[in-house]
């Protein structure tokens, strides 16, 4: 048996040298196209925004564009895919605190008609965000941001340095976003003289109106003299019979927007554009509203460091000292009344006529009134004389103190602000968060962000320009103040309305994006 085993049993089958065809096609497509080992998977690349804006917090500030730009960009460079940088002048009024901390870049020459002027270029980091100043001390070393003989020519130069240092800062953002008349010619210039170059091409322009009262007009002589603009594109900033540099941008830009989306509805119409609303409604296909938000760091009761004292929506206890603290620092009584006050700047569009229509009338109530501001010399001098003939009752501080606002939020009771016009408004919101109720008339951002206390909002609103509506809803807020409980309860739905940046950031991401979508 084993050797009839050993003679059935095969051999070990020869190796074959001689690969079949199969085996061969493998081989050779294997050599052609060798095997990509696994790796990282891709690094999508940042999307890149550039803002372009005359004034920024918390460098240099004079209203609520700084605010916007300061805090907008911060939120937006929280996103890991997004590169924010914010362009802004050197003026001599950024506090020698920043100034140490910049770093200089080098410089350029930026021409201007026929003009070669200096440019400066200083960096500075925060929050995520790059910060360029443009330095030119024959433009910006003066007290304060505008009110110069010579602005349209200032912003000319800022605007046409913003488009000549991107290649010195090797940044071609995917949308340049200016701010306001004084960023339209960066839009401008970007659509006309830079189209050409091939690295520009694809930048994209967003303008945004904080407010449109405030337009850059100037006379078409100087068209080419002072912005270095060809008569050939005259037909895009002219205007009823002169420059205006906001239509300038309306139509260079792809899309355009203001700071809230019922004042992106009010300037389609003669009441609130200022001469504009042909214009706009003309580009009506390329405007949206998006409301501000504040910065909700900064503005925190819990820790913001001009209070007397701290405070939360959850213990409301010590904005009771806040009253009290802030009572003794403006020579008023110490007493458990209403303190209804007002920040603003003392201009007409501010509802300031209605203030003083009626507000004798609200002083006959048990209350106090706080004022703080600065403005129009007629407004100031009546509230001083209101103040001078309320001894007691009445506080009116004619300056622009920004600790001093701090305290007033957190000290007042109701905040007043009933203004013809407003694009967004953030002295509701600060309000607000301070859990100061706000009386606001329905307009602009105002409606957008407070809703009336009878729907289960967050403080009281007015929809007719008149000032016995005001006084109606002050009234209405006088006699819920007397209910403990439900004012409490109003106060803490003031202080938790969240007006953070996060949701507003979001919009604006997709605005981005609708923008950029139209490179197809």
């Amino acid at each position: 048996m084993a050797e009839t085993y050993a003679t059935t049993t095969k051999a070990p089958a020869k190796k074959r040298t001689k690969k079949s065809p199969i085996e061969v096609l493998a081989a050779e497509k294997e050599a052609a196209f060798p095997e990509i080992p696994q790796s990282e998977p891709a690094v999508v690349p940042k999307r890149k925004i550039l803002f372009a804006a005359s004034e920024a917090a918390p460098f240099i500030a004079t209203g609520g564009l700084a605010e916007v730009v300061g805090s907008l960009s911060k939120a937006l460079a929280k996103d890991p895919f997004y590169d924010v940088r914010v362009v802004l002048p050197l003026y001599s009024d950024i506090s020698p605190e920043y100034r140490r901390k910049m770093s200089f870049l080098g410089n350029i020459f930026v021409p201007l008609s026929w003009r070669n002027q200096y440019c400066g270029i200083f960096s500075y980091a925060e929050d995520g965000v790059t910060f360029y100043f443009l330095d030119n001390e024959y433009y910006f070393k003066r007290p304060g941001c505008y009110g110069y003989y010579d602005d349209g020519e200032r912003f000319a130069f800022f605007s046409r340095s913003v488009m000549e240092i991107l290649p010195f800062i090797r940044f071609y953002p995917d949308v340049l976003h200016c701010h306001d008349w004084q960023a339209a010619l960066a839009a401008l210039y970007l659509k006309t003289i830079y189209c050409y170059r091939p690295e520009y091409q694809f930048i994209r322009a967003l303008f945004t109106i904080h407010n449109i009262e405030y337009q850059g007009k100037y006379s078409l002589d100087i068209l080419e003299d002072l912005f270095g603009i060809s008569d050939s594109y005259r037909y895009l900033l002219e205007y009823q019979g002169c420059i205006n540099l906001m239509k300038g941008a309306i139509e260079c830009s792809e899309k355009f927007s203001t700071v809230s989306p019922t004042y992106a509805e009010e300037i389609k119409s003669p009441q609130f554009a200022h001469g504009l609303q042909d214009i706009i409604r003309k580009n009506a296909f390329k405007l949206c509203g998006i409301l501000n938000g504040i910065d909700t760091v900064s503005y925190d009761p819990a820790t913001d460091k001009a209070l007397f004292v701290n405070y939360d929506a959850e213990n409301l206890g010590n904005k009771a000292i806040c009253k009290s603290e802030l009572q003794k620092m403006l020579g008023l009584p110490v007493r458990d009344v209403p303190v209804i006050a007002m920040i603003s700047r003392l201009v007409a569009h501010k509802g300031l006529d209605l203030v003083k229509a009626v507000i004798e009338d609200v002083l006959q109530e048990d209350v106090q009134f706080v004022l703080l501001g600065t403005g129009d010399s007629v407004y100031e001098n009546y509230f001083r004389d209101l103040g001078r003939r309320y001894t007691g009752k009445a506080v009116a501080v004619i300056s622009f103190n920004n600790d001093l606002a701090r305290k007033i939020y957190s000290g007042a009771d109701i905040f007043l602000m009933p203004s013809k016009s407003e694009p967004c408004g953030l002295s509701q919101m600060i309000a607000s968060r301070y859990a100061t109720v706000p009386v606001v008339r329905e307009t602009g951002g105002l409606y957008d962000s407070i809703k009336p206390y009878g729907a289960g909002g967050n403080g009281f609103t007015f929809a007719s320009y008149n000032p016995h509506d005001m006084l109606y809803v002050i009234r209405e807020a006088l006699n819920v103040y007397k209910n403990p409980d439900a004012w409490k309860a109003l106060m803490k739905r003031a202080a938790t309305t969240d007006f953070s940046w996060q949701y507003s950031a979001e919009q604006y991401k997709k605005l981005y994006s609708d923008t950029l979508a139209l490179k197809k």
